[in-house]
């Protein structure tokens, strides 16, 4: 009977992993509860214009779109839906998001790849200005 106290704690070792397991699968996985997993499908009104400075980017996470100002009259938005496992990006340090599955990083200013997982970059959106409020996502078919 002395390998009944291995096989025990072998047991018990992976009973207590087990909930940490499904913890990581449902982080990576592409349905719950994880909140909205898609990028606008029409156009959204993000806010004032004039919330995003020149040389600035800002993140619109309710809507996943990032906006960026080039210049004075010049706006790039893109998706912040991760093009690695499609996770919402919910970080912005500067023009650099990171997604918080699994670190990959982009340029909010091109979407470019910064830092894998991720190979492709991430989707740009269609941007206007109407009426003084940033306007991004694919015209109605």
């Amino acid at each position: 009977m002395s390998g009944t106290p291995h096989a025990r704690r072998t047991v018990l070792r992976a009973a207590a992993l087990a909930p940490a397991a499904g913890l990581g699968l449902t982080a990576c996985s592409s349905g719950g509860d994880g909140g909205s997993r898609s990028a606008p499908t029409a156009p959204v009104e993000l806010g004032a214009s004039d919330e995003v400075t020149v040389g600035a980017s800002k993140l619109y996470t309710d809507q996943n779109v990032v906006v960026s100002r080039i210049s004075a009259d010049e706006y790039k938005a893109f998706s912040t839906i991760c093009t690695h496992a499609q996770c919402p990006i919910n970080k912005l340090e500067g023009h650099k998001l990171i997604c918080p599955c699994h670190g990959s990083q982009f340029d909010a200013t091109n979407g470019k790849v910064l830092h894998e997982p991720a190979v492709n970059p991430l989707h740009e959106l269609p941007v206007k200005i109407e009426k003084g409020k940033i306007v991004a996502g694919p015209e109605k078919s």
